[in-house]
C-alpha cells in the first residue's frame, strides 16, 4: 500500500467508526429512554404499572432473542447490510411509537425499536475487527462503550429537555428521523472490510502479518466451534451474572433504592444515577488501555474489576442506609466501571477466543447472556421486593432492599468465580 493510500485508509476507518459509534449511541438512548417519559405514557394511555413494566422490559427480551440471529446475519449477508436494515426498523419503530394512538400500537413500536437496535452492536464489533489492528481493538471497543455512556446521558437529560419543550410524541418522532439519517450514512460510507474499497486487509498492515490465508468457516461449523469451546461457557455465565447485576440495580432498582431508603427526590436520585453514565464514559477507554498497555491481560483486568464490584456491593450491604451523598456518588461510579465498562474487555476476550471469520457468530452468542441476565434479574429482583410489605405511599421497606443487596452480592461472587475460570486470550505477540 502506497503512502497516500495508507493515509486515506487510516482516515477512512475513523469515519466508519464515528458513524457506527453514533448508531451505538442511539442504541443506548432507546435502552433507557422510557424511564424519562414513563409518567407521560401512564397519563396518555391510562396504563397500569404492570403494563408499563412490560413495555420497558420488552426491549431486553427482543435484544436477547436477536443476538444469535444478529451474529449469523453479520457472518452471512455482512455487517453493513445488517446494521442498515436493523436501524431502519428501529427508525420506523420510534416513529410508530411517537404516533401510537393506543398502548397496543405503542407496544408494536417498542418491539420494532428493540428488534432494530439489537442488531447494531455485533455487526459493529465485526466491522471493527476488520478495520482495526489487534492491539487497538480493546481501546476502540472502550471508546465505543464510552459513547454508549453519552447515549445514557442523552436518554436522561436531553430527552427530558426535549419532552418538556415539544412533548414525548414529537421527541420520539424526531429521534426516528435522526435514526434514519444514520441509516443513510451507514449505507453510503460504511464498508465491511478494507478489501471492499480495494485496499489490503488490516492483517497485512500489522508487523506480524497473517501467516495463513483467511479460513472459510460455514455458519453451522461456526456455531459448533463456539458451543464446543469450553472457555465460552465461563465467559457467558460471567456476562449473565455481571450484567444481571448491572441491569437489575443500575438500570431499574437503584433509583427506587435511593428514593425509598434515603428519601431522595427523583432529581436527587437521578444526579447520583448519572454516575452510571460517567462510569461508562470514563472507565471504558481506561480499561481498554489498562488491559492492552499496563496489565497486558484480559483476564486480570476482568478479575480486578469483578473484585471491585464485589467490594462495592459488600460496602453497600454493610452500610445500606447511612452513607453520605459523596460516598453514594463514588459507590455508583465504581459500580458502573466494575459492572458495565468492563464488558468491553469481555467482548474483546470473545473476539480473541475465536477466529475473526466467525466474530459475528461468537459475539452474537455471548451477547445473548448479558441481556438474558437483565431479563431475569430485573423482574426477579422485583418479585423478591414484592415479598416484603410496603407503605400506603408505595414505599418498600429497608428489609426489602437489604434482601436485594444480598442477592446482588451473591451474584457478584458467582461472576468473580467465572472470571477466574476464563482463558487469557491476549497473546504476547499482540500485547
Amino acid at each position: 500500500m502506497k503512502n497516500n493510500q495508507a493515509a486515506t485508509f487510516w482516515r477512512y476507518r475513523w469515519i466508519i467508526f464515528l458513524i457506527l459509534a453514533l448508531a451505538y449511541l442511539i442504541v443506548y438512548f432507546h435502552r433507557l429512554s422510557l424511564s424519562v417519559v414513563a409518567n407521560d405514557l401512564v397519563k396518555t394511555f391510562e396504563a397500569t404499572a404492570s403494563a408499563m413494566g412490560l413495555l420497558g422490559s420488552i426491549y431486553f427480551y427482543c435484544y436477547a432473542l436477536m443476538q444469535i440471529p444478529a451474529g449469523l446475519l453479520s457472518d452471512s449477508i455482512g455487517p453493513r447490510k445488517t446494521v442498515t436494515f436493523s436501524l431502519l426498523v428501529a427508525s420506523l419503530g420510534s416513529v410508530i411509537f411517537g404516533l401510537a394512538p393506543n398502548l397496543g400500537i405503542a407496544f408494536l413500536g417498542r418491539v420494532m425499536v428493540g428488534l432494530g437496535v439489537s442488531m447494531v452492536f455485533i455487526p459493529t464489533m465485526k466491522i471493527l475487527s476488520q478495520w482495526f489492528l489487534k492491539g487497538e481493538f480493546a481501546l476502540m471497543t472502550g471508546i465505543l462503550n464510552a459513547i454508549g455512556g453519552i447515549g445514557v446521558l442523552a436518554a436522561t437529560w436531553l430527552l427530558a429537555w426535549m419532552t418538556g419543550l415539544m412533548g414525548w410524541r414529537v421527541s420520539f418522532e424526531l429521534i426516528g428521523a435522526c435514526t434514519f439519517g444514520v441509516v443513510v450514512l451507514t449505507w453510503l460510507a460504511v464498508r465491511d472490510r478494507p478489501e471492499d474499497k480495494g485496499w489490503l486487509p488490516v492483517k497485512a498492515l500489522e508487523a506480524q502479518s497473517a501467516e495463513t490465508a483467511p479460513q472459510q468457516i460455514s455458519l453451522r461449523e461456526g456455531l459448533k466451534r463456539v458451543i464446543r469451546e469450553k472457555y465460552f461457557w465461563p465467559l457467558g455465565l460471567w456476562f449473565f451474572f455481571d450484567c444481571g447485576v448491572f441491569f437489575g440495580f443500575g438500570g431499574l432498582w437503584g433509583g427506587p433504592y435511593l428514593m425509598h431508603v434515603y428519601g431522595m427526590t427523583r432529581s436527587e436520585a437521578g444526579a447520583i444515577l448519572s454516575m452510571i453514565a460517567w462510569g461508562m464514559i470514563v472507565g471504558s477507554p481506561l480499561l481498554g488501555l489498562l488491559s492492552d498497555k499496563i496489565l497486558k491481560s484480559r483476564k486480570k483486568t476482568i478479575i480486578i474489576c469483578n473484585g471491585l464490584l464485589l467490594a462495592d456491593l459488600l460496602f453497600l450491604n454493610i452500610f445500606p442506609n447511612d452513607l453520605p451523598r459523596a460516598a453514594l456518588y463514588a459507590v455508583f461510579f465504581v459500580f458502573s466501571v466494575a459492572s458495565s465498562a468492563i464488558v468491553i474487555i469481555g467482548f474483546t476476550t470473545t473476539k480473541e477466543l475465536f477466529p475473526v471469520e466467525i466474530a459475528g457468530t461468537s459475539v452474537g452468542m455471548v451477547n445473548f447472556f448479558p441481556f438474558l441476565g437483565g431479563a431475569v434479574f430485573m423482574p426477579g429482583l422485583g418479585r423478591v421486593i414484592d415479598t416484603f410489605p410496603k407503605s400506603a405511599q408505595g414505599v418498600y421497606s429497608m428489609e426489602a432492599y437489604t434482601a436485594l443487596l444480598l442477592i446482588l452480592l451473591a451474584a457478584s461472587v458467582v461472576s468473580l468465580i467465572m472470571a477466574f475460570l476464563m482463558k487469557e486470550t491476549l497473546s504476547k505477540k499482540t500485547a
